[in-house]
């Protein structure tokens, strides 16, 4: 097996806007099922990961912590993201769901700190945002940004306080590329980080696109999935409890997808996998 600092290495790096070094890829510990997550961060971590992201919603943090305090890896080569809930929204909320995070991580700080959904019928995201810009100012948080956001979101944040988030993560795979918010992403300094890359389990890696680029290739289905994220300026958090298969997820800097194999893919596009309008959905 390589040593995981040599695979780091083969994981580059994107500057956020704030200066932070954000891996291009990062492994998800979202986890409905029974799944050792202290096992899987772990595996992680050897595999070479260096962002992992969890949520207070996710109920595993405690694990998430107890893979990185075993690690042989420095906590500050490892980029922790976590989220805050629905229930938590509002100033005060916002940094008592931060410091609980911190509490069940282990740690002193977190690397980077979002907002779960906007969750806009309840009015409290831009004080959730305003508490958060007052813990970067603190040290209790490096980085801040937003899930789920849409540019309506994003543009009243930034108008109320000033500051726009570093980081958007939003549903995106080839059914649902989000091609418009990615370009609001863009002309604004907002790196788009991607959830259920694969589409939650979804046909998407049968899709014949997909398929003839990874025998062109010589790779997976999934290997060109995580490459046509990377294609466009995204980074994926791929969840896997295998060894061989967050190995596989994240070697995906040997080949390039043509032009016409990025437009193939992306013309897969055909809406979001669950009804999760941000304008309307609610998770607490």
């Amino acid at each position: 097996m390589m040593d995981s600092a040599d695979l780091y290495q083969t994981i580059p790096t994107r500057e956020l806007s704030d200066g932070t070094a954000l891996p291009v890829i990062g492994l998800g510990t979202f986890s409905p099922d029974d799944t050792d997550v202290t096992a899987m961060v772990a595996s992680g971590i050897d595999n070479g990961y260096r962002l992992i992201d969890t949520a207070l919603r996710y109920e595993n943090e405690p694990e998430v912590g107890a893979a990185i305090a075993a690690s042989d890896v420095d906590r500050n080569d490892i980029l922790i993201t976590t989220k805050i809930p629905g229930r938590l929204q509002g100033y005060d909320g916002a940094i008592e769901s931060a410091r609980t995070s911190m509490a069940n991580l282990g740690v002193d700080h977190i690397d980077l700190l979002l907002i779960h959904w906007p969750l806009p019928r309840l009015d409290k995201y831009v004080d959730t945002w305003r508490a958060m810009i007052d813990m970067r100012r603190d040290g209790l948080v490096t980085s801040i940004g937003v899930c789920n956001f849409e540019p309506a979101h994003l543009d009243r944040i930034s108008g109320e306080t000033g500051v726009m988030p570093v980081v958007n993560q939003i549903e995106m795979h080839p059914f649902f590329p989000q091609r418009k918010l990615r370009e609001f992403h863009a002309r604004n300094g907002i790196a788009t980080e991607a959830w259920s890359p694969f589409g939650r389990g979804s046909a998407i890696m049968e899709c014949e696109p997909v398929t003839s680029a990874a025998t062109a290739h010589n790779v997976s289905p999934g290997q060109v999935i995580i490459r046509w994220h990377h294609q466009l300026d995204a980074v994926p958090l791929p969840k896997s409890a295998h060894s061989e298969r967050q190995r596989e997820n994240r070697d995906i800097f040997g080949f390039a997808l043509t032009d016409e194999e990025m437009a193939a893919i992306s013309a897969l596009e055909r809406g979001r996998i669950q009804d999760q309008d941000p304008n309307t959905y609610e998770e607490f």
